[in-house]
């Protein structure tokens, strides 16, 4: 999986290799969703803004605050973020609870 938008070249999120167990692979697909969460929540918490130092909307100062965002969100998932990701592992690493098997 790769991120798109202004920093995808960049970005140090991708997929787990081949090579390493479901495990990983699932960790790593946890981590990158809390990256991507963390980056709409920080574009979201932005989006009513007046831009820079309230100077009105600059589309050079948005897409720069954008990729700030996606680096910044990158970084703290990387570094265990806001807790999602391993919450992620762990409920989808877990047996099911007896009684809660899908119904077939």
């Amino acid at each position: 999986m790769r991120v798109t938008g202004p920093a995808a070249q960049d970005a140090p999120l991708e997929a787990a290799p081949p090579h390493q167990g479901e495990a990983a692979r699932l960790a790593e697909a946890a981590r990158q969703f809390e990256a991507l969460l963390v980056a709409q929540l920080l574009k979201a918490a932005r989006a009513d803004s007046e831009g820079w130092m309230g100077a009105g909307e600059d589309t050079s100062a948005a897409s720069v605050l954008e990729l700030a965002e996606e680096q910044f969100a990158a970084a703290l998932a990387a570094q265990g973020g806001l807790g999602l990701a391993g919450l992620i592992v762990s409920g989808l690493s877990a047996p099911p609870e007896p009684g809660l098997e899908p119904r077939g």
